[in-house]
This record gives C-alpha cells, structure tokens and sequence, in this order.
C-alpha cells in the first residue's frame, strides 16, 4: 500500500524500523540511528488501522497477536514511536489527534460512581498479579533512587522514608492517605512514625489486602483503612498524603480535589502529593493507556496543577521533580513480569500478558522520551509551617534510616 509506506516514512524520521506488509514485502523507514527494531503485520487492516489512528492501533495490534516483532524489543519499538512523537518536525496529524483528544479528556467528568468503577477496572485485579512484579511491600507507584544501583525494594522503602521525612510527621499525629493501595505506605508511617492513620481506597481487593496486613502488624488500632472516596471523607487532619491517586481525578475535578484537601487539613498542616506529570505543554493521555489500562486517567502539567491548588487557598511549600526515577521503576517492574509471565498467562491469559507487556514498555518509554516525570508537590495552608531549607528532610530521612525516635523539625523563624 502506497499510503501507509509514504505514512510511515514521514512519521518514523529517527531511528530504523523495518516493516513487513501481510504480502510479505518489506521496507524500512528512519534515519538508520539507533534504536532498530522491525514488525510483521498479520493483515491489511493491520496497515490501515496503523495509518489512520497509530497510537491506537499499536497496542491493540500487539496485544491481538497482529503484529509480531522480527528484530529488537518491545521497549526499541516504542523508544521509536516515542522519539519521533516528540520530534519538532511530527507529522501535523498526530498533533492534530492529539489537540482534539486533549480538549475530551479535560471535558470528561469523574464523578464518585465512575471513579469507583474506574478503580475496580484496574486495582480490583487478583492481587497474586501485582505480587509478580512489585516488591514485598506492594508499592505501586514510582521508586525513590538514591543511587541507579538500587533494588527495587531499597528503593520504595526509600520512596516510603522520603515521603514521612517531608510530611514531618511527629507520634500521635493524625494522617490521612488518599488512595492507600494496599496499604503499605499508611503502615510504615503508624509503625515507624507513630503516625494515627486513615487509608481510603475505592478498590475492594486492595481493601481487603490492607486490612489483613495492618491486622497481621499488630497495628489495626492505629491504622483504619475504608471503601471511600475522598469526597465522601470527613474530619481533620494533620498530614494528608497522596500517592499515584492524583493521575485518575480528571481535570475538571481538580478544583474539587484540592479544596477536600483544604478542608480536610489542619490549619498548620502539610499535605503531600506525589503523582506522574508532565514537564511541558499540557498533552493528552495515551488513548490506549485510557482504554485498556486506566480508564479516564489523565497525566496533568505543572500549570493546571498549580492553578487548581491556589484557587483552593494552599501553598506550595516545596515542590520535587523526580526525573528518571520511574523509567527505573518500570525497568524493574517489566524485567519481573517477563521473568514470571508463564504465572501471569495463567491467571489471566495470553492477550492479558501482551496487554500489559505493552502498558509497561510504553510507560518506560513515556518518562524517557516524552517528558513525563513524578511531581512532588508539598501543600500547606500557612507560610510558616515548615523550616526555611529543606535540610530536615534529609536529617530526617536519617533518622528513619536509624531507630523509631527522630527529632522534630526546626519551625521557620516567625516576624
């Protein structure tokens, strides 16, 4: 086909990609630079529905078993289809597709209802699926590298440490998690901190998987875990936290979002939130990630963030960019699926397996060559809550490294 080898010439301008048509001939596109790879499509449809919606089109042609790789790697294919997305000179419909998918993405609503049906799609999942690839703990979010060297569980216990060290929590404070996972981040702040701690969470698997633990901990009395959306939350507390929850609110919900947080937040609180973003221009979420992994999940910039939290009256007291950290997360968490695949094939089956094979390169693909990064954005409704210099953050990161007594943090100077 003509169209789709003249398509595919101007689209793929870096690297080098072979392509084999269903009539069996071949052609490769690209400048020749690394990374190579080449795919076998199964049929015409195949070139057609590559030519017309391409960011579509390619997971679902994978996961369908409808274009086989003949050279290179998942992870190769899509650094090329990255690479070139993010190219100044893509082509104009891709911008066009991606312009108009923006504006239906920030038009959608995640009202409480869809919100608990969009969590049950994903979290809801057979938790033995999770045990395959995250560590021990069960964090499902991005890792904190003190060095590239790290393991995998190294490196969430320090995600873990980092985010108490910044929420400067005392014994006996009370805190708030929204969107507990299965609950490992609420544990080690009741069990290292001292910390009173309330989880919600709108998935009824992970619920069930954080409550036998805290109760396993000895610590249900100091943790109390809910089915519950943070709309539906009352009470104040002194620390509010949010891991990998604040990517599935949706746009026109931001505003809704943080004024819970406001409201539910002690007057010299501090509240954290930790969630993927994007460093540029806002874009829109992959189409296929919204379909097939998280439904209506959307990656927000730093701008719309921004702008929601002041017109919710909170301050940015400290705000972190952390870069490569989830490239080396997901390289962690995709050479673990493919090393228990066979166990994942049998739980839930071979288009299951491919499915997320592609959910897990794609994203590695996103942080290293889209812009996507982890925003760490520390909330507080006073200016004067915390210590002028971030120097606690790191004496308290050592004295959770050290025994369960840590001091308090020097109070910013008062005029």
């Amino acid at each position: 086909m003509v169209l789709f080898r003249h398509s595919m010439r101007r689209f793929v301008r870096e690297g080098s990609l072979e392509i084999q048509t269903s009539n069996g001939e071949s052609f490769i596109v690209g400048d020749g630079s690394p990374p190579s790879c080449g795919i076998r499509l199964a049929d015409v449809r195949a070139e057609l529905e590559l030519l017309f919606d391409p960011e579509m089109a390619l997971g679902e042609l994978y996961a369908a078993g409808r274009m086989e790789l003949t050279r290179g790697g998942l992870a190769d294919l899509l650094a090329i289809g990255a690479r070139n997305v993010a190219a100044p000179g893509k082509a104009r419909p891709i911008a066009a597709w991606q312009a108009v998918r923006r504006l239906r993405q920030r038009a959608a609503a995640v009202a409480p209802r869809r919100a608990r049906a969009n969590a049950a799609y994903h979290y809801d999942l057979d938790t033995g699926l999770y045990r395959l690839f995250l560590d021990d703990d069960l964090q499902y979010s991005c890792a904190f590298f003190e060095t590239p060297s790290d393991s995998l569980e190294a490196a969430q216990l320090a995600k873990k440490r980092h985010i108490a060290a910044k929420l400067a929590v005392s014994p006996g404070m009370t805190a708030l998690e929204i969107g507990c996972g299965w609950g490992g981040l609420a544990l080690y702040l009741a069990s290292r901190c001292g910390v009173a701690v309330k989880g919600v969470t709108l998935a009824d698997e992970q619920l069930g998987v954080a409550r036998r633990r805290a109760a396993a901990a000895g610590l249900a009395g100091r943790v109390e875990f809910a089915l519950e959306d943070y709309r539906e939350t009352h009470g104040r507390f002194d620390r509010i936290v949010s891991v990998a929850m604040f990517e599935h609110v949706g746009p026109r919900k931001y505003d809704a979002f943080f004024k819970a947080v406001a409201d539910l937040l002690a007057e010299d609180g501090v509240a954290l939130i930790h969630t993927i973003g994007h460093c540029g221009l806002p874009v829109p979420t992959s189409p296929w990630m919204r379909k097939y992994i998280f439904p209506d999940g959307y990656i927000p910039s730093l701008a719309e963030i921004a702008r929601a939290v002041a017109r919710a009256g909170l301050l940015v007291a400290d705000l972190e960019i952390l870069r490569e950290h989830y490239a080396l997360t997901l390289e962690h968490w995709r050479a673990r699926f493919a090393a228990r695949r066979d166990e994942a094939k049998a739980i839930y089956g071979e288009r299951f397996c491919r499915i997320w094979e592609f959910y897990l390169a794609a994203s590695q693909s996103a942080f290293r060559h889209l812009g996507f990064v982890v925003f760490q954005l520390q909330l507080t409704k006073k200016p004067n809550v915390l210590p002028i210099t971030r120097d606690y953050i790191a004496e308290r990161e050592a004295d959770l490294r050290g025994s369960l007594a840590f001091r308090q943090p020097r109070r910013a100077a008062r005029s």
